[in-house]
């Protein structure tokens, strides 16, 4: 006996047609099951290619939004990594604060690439935009504090004592009274 080939004649052993029955006797005798409606597979194409758009407009805003509130993750570890850190300088604060700095400068400079993929007619990305801005903005000023609790700033007076003048030196003297 070959390999393949059917034990009785020339037909398949085993057959099953895939065919739609809905509209013979024998499918009608069974009930359909629970949330089924055969009117939901008579619908139109446009409804359905419609409904996809809406999915696939909700899931890129959706991902947008994840996008967006990204940055507040990196916000908290970058605080406790600065805190870690301590408020000496040396070369791991430092280090960790030009980290602070840097990401989020860079993250600014690409906020049109990192939307990019989640453009769309029916999704709105400003919001999301803003708040990426805002959360890196606040992710800045965290690096800024930090540098001002380093005394890398200029924040005193005595920070600017070498940009000022030399004070003018005035004399008093006695005046024109002698005493013999």
């Amino acid at each position: 006996m070959d390999k393949g080939k059917a034990i009785m004649g020339s037909g398949r052993r085993w057959a099953v047609d895939f065919g739609d029955n809905s509209l013979a006797p024998s499918s009608r005798d069974i009930p359909d099951p629970p949330g089924f409606s055969r009117a939901s597979q008579e619908q139109d194409d446009s409804t359905v290619s419609k409904q996809k758009k809406d999915a696939e407009a909700n899931w890129k805003a959706q991902k947008a939004w994840e996008v967006a509130q990204a940055p507040f993750k990196n916000l908290l570890m970058m605080g406790f990594m600065m805190w870690m850190a301590g408020n000496t300088v040396h070369l791991f604060s430092i280090g960790i604060t030009f980290s602070a700095l840097w990401q989020p400068l860079s993250a600014l400079q690409g906020v049109g690439k990192v939307f990019e993929p989640y453009k769309d007619n029916k999704v709105d990305l400003l919001a999301p935009k803003l708040v990426f801005i805002a959360l890196n903005l606040g992710a800045m000023v965290l690096g800024v504090w930090k540098l001002n609790t380093l005394g890398l700033l200029p924040t005193h007076a005595s920070d600017w004592v070498s940009s000022l003048p030399p004070a003018q030196e005035v004399e008093y003297s006695g005046g024109g009274i002698a005493f013999h």
